[in-house]
Protein backbone atom coordinates (compact mmCIF):
# COMPACT_ATOMS: atom_id res chain seq x y z
CA UNK A 1 0.00 0.00 0.00
CA UNK A 2 3.05 2.32 0.68
CA UNK A 3 4.33 1.62 -2.23
CA UNK A 4 1.25 2.30 -4.12
CA UNK A 5 0.66 5.38 -2.49
CA UNK A 6 4.54 6.56 -3.12
CA UNK A 7 3.89 6.18 -7.21
CA UNK A 8 1.10 7.88 -7.15
CA UNK A 9 2.25 10.89 -5.46
CA UNK A 10 5.14 11.08 -7.78
CA UNK A 11 2.80 10.91 -10.96
CA UNK A 12 0.82 13.18 -9.41
CA UNK A 13 3.77 15.53 -8.96
CA UNK A 14 5.59 14.33 -12.13
CA UNK A 15 4.01 17.63 -14.40
CA UNK A 16 5.38 20.52 -11.67
CA UNK A 17 9.02 18.66 -11.78
CA UNK A 18 9.24 18.85 -15.42
CA UNK A 19 8.68 22.16 -15.36
CA UNK A 20 11.02 23.08 -12.59
CA UNK A 21 14.21 21.57 -14.56
CA UNK A 22 13.31 23.31 -17.79
CA UNK A 23 14.78 27.04 -17.04
CA UNK A 24 13.82 28.68 -20.63
CA UNK A 25 10.98 30.98 -20.62
CA UNK A 26 7.87 29.69 -22.19
CA UNK A 27 5.75 31.57 -24.09
CA UNK A 28 1.51 31.19 -23.87
CA UNK A 29 -0.03 28.86 -26.26
CA UNK A 30 -3.54 30.46 -26.03
CA UNK A 31 -5.41 27.38 -27.59
CA UNK A 32 -8.68 26.96 -27.88
CA UNK A 33 -9.75 23.49 -27.45
CA UNK A 34 -13.34 23.80 -28.58
CA UNK A 35 -12.27 25.24 -31.77
CA UNK A 36 -13.15 22.63 -34.24
CA UNK A 37 -10.65 24.30 -37.28
CA UNK A 38 -7.67 24.48 -34.78
CA UNK A 39 -8.52 20.61 -33.96
CA UNK A 40 -8.79 19.49 -37.40
CA UNK A 41 -5.39 21.35 -38.47
CA UNK A 42 -3.58 20.13 -35.42
CA UNK A 43 -4.66 16.41 -36.13
CA UNK A 44 -3.39 16.68 -39.96
CA UNK A 45 -0.37 17.78 -39.06
CA UNK A 46 0.31 15.56 -36.27
CA UNK A 47 -0.76 12.52 -38.96
CA UNK A 48 1.47 13.65 -41.43
CA UNK A 49 4.66 14.75 -39.72
CA UNK A 50 4.36 13.42 -35.91
CA UNK A 51 2.26 9.84 -36.09
CA UNK A 52 5.38 8.54 -38.85
CA UNK A 53 6.81 7.80 -35.02
CA UNK A 54 5.02 8.60 -32.02
CA UNK A 55 1.82 6.46 -30.54
CA UNK A 56 -1.24 8.10 -29.02
CA UNK A 57 -2.41 4.89 -27.87
CA UNK A 58 -5.16 5.82 -25.53
CA UNK A 59 -6.92 7.33 -28.31
CA UNK A 60 -9.18 6.49 -31.12
CA UNK A 61 -9.73 7.40 -35.12
CA UNK A 62 -13.36 7.64 -34.13
CA UNK A 63 -13.63 9.18 -31.15
CA UNK A 64 -10.88 11.63 -32.02
CA UNK A 65 -12.90 12.61 -35.47
CA UNK A 66 -16.27 13.29 -33.62
CA UNK A 67 -14.53 15.15 -31.06
CA UNK A 68 -12.83 17.65 -33.50
CA UNK A 69 -16.30 17.69 -35.72
CA UNK A 70 -15.95 14.94 -38.14
CA UNK A 71 -18.17 12.53 -36.50
CA UNK A 72 -18.04 8.94 -37.74
CA UNK A 73 -21.08 7.75 -36.29
CA UNK A 74 -24.69 8.46 -36.93
CA UNK A 75 -25.72 8.83 -33.82
CA UNK A 76 -22.97 11.79 -33.24
CA UNK A 77 -24.14 14.20 -36.01
CA UNK A 78 -26.81 15.60 -34.86
CA UNK A 79 -28.89 14.72 -37.98
CA UNK A 80 -31.79 12.22 -38.23
CA UNK A 81 -32.88 9.52 -40.37
CA UNK A 82 -30.99 8.93 -44.56
CA UNK A 83 -29.21 12.46 -44.11
CA UNK A 84 -27.56 11.45 -40.44
CA UNK A 85 -25.82 8.51 -42.55
CA UNK A 86 -24.91 10.35 -45.00
CA UNK A 87 -22.89 12.97 -43.05
CA UNK A 88 -21.73 10.09 -41.06
CA UNK A 89 -20.11 8.21 -44.35
CA UNK A 90 -18.84 11.47 -45.89
CA UNK A 91 -17.13 12.72 -42.67
CA UNK A 92 -15.73 8.47 -42.43
CA UNK A 93 -14.67 8.78 -46.06
CA UNK A 94 -12.76 11.87 -45.14
CA UNK A 95 -10.87 11.04 -41.95
CA UNK A 96 -9.86 7.85 -43.68
CA UNK A 97 -8.31 9.01 -46.75
CA UNK A 98 -6.76 12.28 -44.97
CA UNK A 99 -5.82 11.10 -41.64
CA UNK A 100 -5.38 7.58 -41.44
CA UNK A 101 -2.32 6.75 -42.78
CA UNK A 102 -1.37 3.33 -41.07
CA UNK A 103 -2.12 -0.32 -41.93
CA UNK A 104 -2.66 -3.27 -39.70
CA UNK A 105 -1.05 -6.18 -39.32
CA UNK A 106 -2.69 -8.07 -42.83
CA UNK A 107 -1.82 -5.07 -45.01
CA UNK A 108 -5.22 -3.53 -44.67
CA UNK A 109 -5.80 0.52 -43.79
CA UNK A 110 -6.33 0.60 -40.06
CA UNK A 111 -9.70 0.72 -39.12
CA UNK A 112 -11.48 3.96 -37.97
CA UNK A 113 -12.66 2.20 -34.31
CA UNK A 114 -8.57 1.56 -33.87
CA UNK A 115 -6.29 2.86 -31.41
CA UNK A 116 -3.86 5.52 -32.82
CA UNK A 117 -0.61 3.75 -33.28
CA UNK A 118 2.42 5.05 -35.08
CA UNK A 119 2.91 3.79 -38.32
CA UNK A 120 6.56 2.41 -36.97
CA UNK A 121 6.47 -0.84 -34.50
CA UNK A 122 8.18 -0.68 -31.31
CA UNK A 123 10.41 -3.62 -31.86
CA UNK A 124 11.76 -2.10 -35.24
CA UNK A 125 12.10 1.27 -33.82
CA UNK A 126 13.76 -0.09 -30.67
CA UNK A 127 16.17 -1.71 -33.24
CA UNK A 128 16.72 1.32 -35.72
CA UNK A 129 16.69 4.50 -33.12
CA UNK A 130 17.73 2.25 -30.12
CA UNK A 131 14.36 2.94 -28.31
CA UNK A 132 11.34 3.62 -29.54
CA UNK A 133 9.95 7.36 -29.78
CA UNK A 134 7.84 8.17 -26.66
CA UNK A 135 3.75 8.04 -26.74
CA UNK A 136 2.19 11.65 -26.73
CA UNK A 137 -1.02 10.22 -25.04
CA UNK A 138 -0.44 12.75 -22.22
CA UNK A 139 1.76 14.56 -23.11
CA UNK A 140 -0.96 17.74 -22.32
CA UNK A 141 -0.98 16.58 -19.03
CA UNK A 142 2.85 15.96 -18.50
CA UNK A 143 4.42 18.71 -19.97
CA UNK A 144 1.52 21.37 -20.43
CA UNK A 145 0.36 23.68 -23.99
CA UNK A 146 3.29 26.25 -23.10
CA UNK A 147 6.01 23.80 -23.20
CA UNK A 148 5.00 22.13 -26.28
CA UNK A 149 4.13 25.08 -28.02
CA UNK A 150 7.73 26.83 -27.04
CA UNK A 151 9.23 23.42 -27.37
CA UNK A 152 7.98 23.35 -31.28
CA UNK A 153 9.27 26.82 -31.87
CA UNK A 154 12.87 26.45 -30.24
CA UNK A 155 14.82 24.00 -32.30
CA UNK A 156 17.73 25.17 -33.61
CA UNK A 157 21.24 23.82 -35.16
CA UNK A 158 23.85 22.46 -33.35
CA UNK A 159 26.30 19.98 -35.25
CA UNK A 160 27.65 18.71 -32.16
CA UNK A 161 24.57 16.84 -31.70
CA UNK A 162 23.74 13.64 -33.30
CA UNK A 163 20.59 14.70 -34.89
CA UNK A 164 22.40 18.26 -35.83
CA UNK A 165 19.88 20.01 -34.20
CA UNK A 166 19.43 20.93 -29.97
CA UNK A 167 16.40 22.63 -28.25
CA UNK A 168 16.24 25.75 -25.99
CA UNK A 169 13.36 24.18 -24.03
CA UNK A 170 15.11 20.54 -23.89
CA UNK A 171 18.23 20.85 -24.36
CA UNK A 172 20.37 17.73 -25.66
CA UNK A 173 17.07 16.40 -27.25
CA UNK A 174 17.25 13.16 -29.26
CA UNK A 175 14.22 13.99 -31.52
CA UNK A 176 15.18 15.42 -35.14
CA UNK A 177 13.62 19.03 -36.08
CA UNK A 178 10.59 17.22 -38.43
CA UNK A 179 9.12 20.43 -38.99
CA UNK A 180 12.20 21.66 -40.45
CA UNK A 181 10.69 22.74 -43.91
CA UNK A 182 7.61 24.28 -42.53
CA UNK A 183 9.64 26.55 -40.30
CA UNK A 184 13.71 26.80 -41.77
CA UNK A 185 16.55 26.44 -39.57
CA UNK A 186 17.19 28.54 -36.41
CA UNK A 187 21.07 29.46 -35.03
CA UNK A 188 21.21 30.13 -31.19
CA UNK A 189 23.31 33.38 -30.95
CA UNK A 190 24.32 35.17 -27.53
CA UNK A 191 22.75 38.47 -27.00
CA UNK A 192 23.77 40.45 -23.87
CA UNK A 193 23.21 39.65 -20.18
CA UNK A 194 20.40 38.48 -18.46
CA UNK A 195 20.85 37.60 -14.34
CA UNK A 196 24.58 37.80 -14.98
CA UNK A 197 24.41 35.00 -18.01
CA UNK A 198 24.71 35.79 -21.51
CA UNK A 199 21.11 35.80 -22.41
CA UNK A 200 20.83 33.37 -25.88
CA UNK A 201 18.11 34.29 -28.79
CA UNK A 202 17.13 32.29 -31.61
CA UNK A 203 17.71 33.40 -35.01
CA UNK A 204 16.04 31.95 -38.36
CA UNK A 205 18.79 32.03 -40.75
CA UNK A 206 17.19 29.96 -43.58
CA UNK A 207 13.44 30.25 -44.04
CA UNK A 208 10.77 27.50 -44.62
CA UNK A 209 8.21 26.97 -46.63
CA UNK A 210 6.15 28.91 -44.01
CA UNK A 211 6.13 32.72 -42.85
CA UNK A 212 7.00 33.00 -39.10
CA UNK A 213 3.07 33.51 -38.35
CA UNK A 214 1.83 30.67 -40.55
CA UNK A 215 4.55 28.73 -38.86
CA UNK A 216 2.72 29.66 -35.20
CA UNK A 217 -0.75 29.05 -36.69
CA UNK A 218 0.45 25.26 -37.21
CA UNK A 219 2.14 24.76 -34.04
CA UNK A 220 -0.31 26.67 -31.88
CA UNK A 221 -2.57 24.20 -33.63
CA UNK A 222 -0.81 21.01 -33.14
CA UNK A 223 -0.02 22.02 -29.28
CA UNK A 224 -4.29 22.30 -29.50
CA UNK A 225 -4.29 18.55 -30.86
CA UNK A 226 -1.96 17.54 -28.10
CA UNK A 227 -3.81 19.41 -24.92
CA UNK A 228 -7.14 17.61 -26.39
CA UNK A 229 -5.63 14.17 -26.52
CA UNK A 230 -4.25 14.05 -23.57
CA UNK A 231 -7.57 13.90 -22.01
CA UNK A 232 -10.65 14.46 -24.35
CA UNK A 233 -13.45 14.53 -21.19
CA UNK A 234 -12.12 18.16 -20.80
CA UNK A 235 -14.01 18.95 -23.64
CA UNK A 236 -17.34 18.22 -21.89
CA UNK A 237 -16.25 18.11 -17.91
CA UNK A 238 -16.65 21.50 -17.02
CA UNK A 239 -19.92 21.64 -18.37
CA UNK A 240 -20.58 19.09 -16.12
CA UNK A 241 -19.09 20.27 -13.31
CA UNK A 242 -21.64 23.84 -13.12
CA UNK A 243 -24.51 21.14 -13.67
CA UNK A 244 -22.74 19.71 -10.43
CA UNK A 245 -22.01 22.82 -8.83
CA UNK A 246 -26.09 24.03 -9.17
CA UNK A 247 -27.18 20.58 -7.69
CA UNK A 248 -25.17 20.80 -4.58
CA UNK A 249 -26.13 24.73 -4.22
CA UNK A 250 -29.62 23.43 -3.96
CA UNK A 251 -28.99 20.85 -2.03
CA UNK A 252 -27.21 23.24 0.54
CA UNK A 253 -30.61 25.04 0.82
CA UNK A 254 -32.69 22.37 1.31
CA UNK A 255 -30.93 21.04 3.88
CA UNK A 256 -30.75 24.52 5.72
CA UNK A 257 -34.11 24.83 5.58
CA UNK A 258 -34.79 21.20 6.81
CA UNK A 259 -32.37 22.08 9.45
CA UNK A 260 -34.12 24.74 10.99
CA UNK A 261 -37.57 22.69 10.35
CA UNK A 262 -35.78 20.16 13.03
CA UNK A 263 -34.36 21.90 15.13
CA UNK A 264 -36.95 25.10 15.87
CA UNK A 265 -38.57 23.33 19.18
CA UNK A 266 -34.89 23.24 21.00
CA UNK A 267 -34.05 26.47 22.57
Amino acid sequence: MRKQLITLATVLLLPTSLMANSSAHLESANIDLHNHASLQNGAKYFMNYCQGCHNLSAARYNRMATDIGLPVVPEKTGKTGDEAGKVADANAKLVAENLVFTKDEEGKPTNLGSLMHSAIPAKDAAKWFGAPAPDLSLVGRSRGADWIYTYLKSFYLDPKRPTGVNNTVFPNVGMPHILWELQGWQELEGHGEHDGHEAKTLKLTKPGKMSAAEYDIVVRDLTNFLTYTSEPAQLHRKKYGVFAMILLSIFIVLAYFLKKEFWKDIH
